[in-house]
């Protein structure tokens, strides 16, 4: 197939990626003298921080996923091109995907992540992670049959896997997808399910650290701990999975756990698309880059996000969505001075802060040197995702959908939908 044609005689900035970075980069160069093509193999821009409510069926995926087209139609230089990018030719400046070479003056890589089951093999084959849309329906989808087969089925060992779900890893996913989890059960399914005793239901966390939500202060790690307790979500700490089958979870102690359902969110790791640049990569397979952003030798080529081994200091930023986006209008800024005859300058990351929710009336924030938890961390988390999703129709959306859970204790998105192509 072939790749799309040059709009006229302007610099072409084509981006990789549409996640947070890439379309916030898209977005800051509105204005420049330059002709944006952003490439991605979905069509649309995930909110992944409340991939989990989908998941719980809390949310349904138009709510935090909206097409790239209608994200960039009011920005008069940008276009949108749905491939599968497979590598780079740094040489002739072109990006190389399923569509044919995209030839570009300036290249930004922002291609995100992935989950990371360290080379274990068995984990990846019988667990689900978290990071795309399609997973996000998979664990709900997965969530929902156990609990039918469970209703109707007449042997207690089956029933007990079937009513126990495996969460790996303490960190922000995890904790909220447990919380979430616990109350879907607790809340809905116990009402739906009438001839289950809910109190055969497990949901276990299982983290390979001491504590829950490493990055933040230990006051807020020991609030999320007690709020998952009371929650009823079973915290194993210091565990590490060693195996996963279909039906069993083990540990590197040799403890096992029958459970229907493994869900991944233990390690993350950045896209395929490093490996195949020919770049040196560190920590997280992230590439190596300059303190501007830049490929060190590929001035024109830029990287940011989780694909990017950025440095503050000694240390690498944090794969987070404010590092990207930051990051993204760092770029735009960068390539507009480039194009005008001028250069690039270093990256400076501004901390927000982070949070996590446990559920309801239940968050830890941790905002440039205070802490809050309980109650008004929640409240925060609220504001702040709220603001943050992608367009001002799935805010209301999704505001309404959290009103009626809150109000009703019902979540309207319990469908079993498996999708065909």
């Amino acid at each position: 197939m072939k790749s799309p044609p040059r709009r006229g005689g302007r610099p072409r900035v084509v981006i990789a990626g549409a996640g947070f970075g890439g379309l916030t980069c898209a977005r800051a160069l509105k204005h420049a003298p330059v002709d944006v093509l952003l490439i991605d193999r979905n069509n649309f821009h995930l909110f992944t921080p409340l991939l989990y409510q989908v998941a719980s069926a809390l949310l349904d995926p138009g709510e935090i996923a909206r097409p790239v087209r209608q994200l960039i139609r009011p920005l008069r230089n940008a276009d949108f091109l749905q491939a599968s990018i497979s590598g780079v030719d740094f040489e002739g400046r072109r990006l190389l995907t399923d569509h044919g070479a995209v030839e570009y003056d300036y290249l930004v890589l922002a291609t995100g992540a992935q989950s990371d089951y360290f080379g274990n093999s068995s984990i990846a084959e019988h667990s689900i992670g978290l990071k795309q849309l399609d997973e996000g329906l998979a664990v709900r989808n997965r969530i929902l049959a156990q609990f039918e087969a469970a209703e109707w089925t007449d042997d207690p060992v089956r029933r007990r896997m079937l009513l126990t779900f495996a969460i790996v890893g303490g960190g922000p996913t995890g904790v909220e997808m447990a919380g979430a989890l616990s109350e879907l059960i607790r809340f809905v399914l116990r009402k739906d399910y009438r001839g289950l005793d809910t109190n055969e239901v497990r949901v276990v966390l299982i983290e390979a650290a001491p504590h829950v939500l490493s990055q933040f202060v230990p006051f807020l790690r020991e609030a999320a701990h007690r709020s998952l307790e009371r929650k009823k979500v079973e915290v194993m700490l210091s565990s590490k999975v060693e195996s996963v089958t279909d039906s069993t979870l083990r540990l590197a102690d040799g403890q096992e756990i029958s459970t229907g359902l493994v869900i991944w969110t233990a390690g993350v790791k950045a896209s395929a698309l490093g490996a195949t640049t020919g770049v040196p990569l560190t920590r997280q397979a992230r590439m190596t880059i300059d303190p501007t952003l830049q490929v060190p030798g590929h001035p024109v080529v830029f990287v940011i996000g989780d694909l990017a081994g950025a440095q503050d200091g000694s240390a690498y930023l944090p794969m987070l969505i404010p590092v990207a986006m930051q990051a993204g209008k760092h770029v735009a800024a960068c390539i507009t001075d480039m194009v005008a005859g001028g250069g690039a300058h270093a990256f400076e990351y501004k901390d927000p802060g982070i949070m996590a929710t446990i559920g309801r009336n239940s968050a830890v924030a941790q905002i440039r040197g205070l802490q809050f938890s309980g109650f008004i961390g929640w409240v925060i988390w609220l504001t702040v995702h709220l603001i943050n999703v992608v367009s001002f129709r799935s805010r209301i959306v999704v505001l309404v959908n959290w009103a009626f859970e809150y109000l009703f204790l019902d979540r309207p998105i319990r469908l079993i939908v498996r999708a065909k192509d």
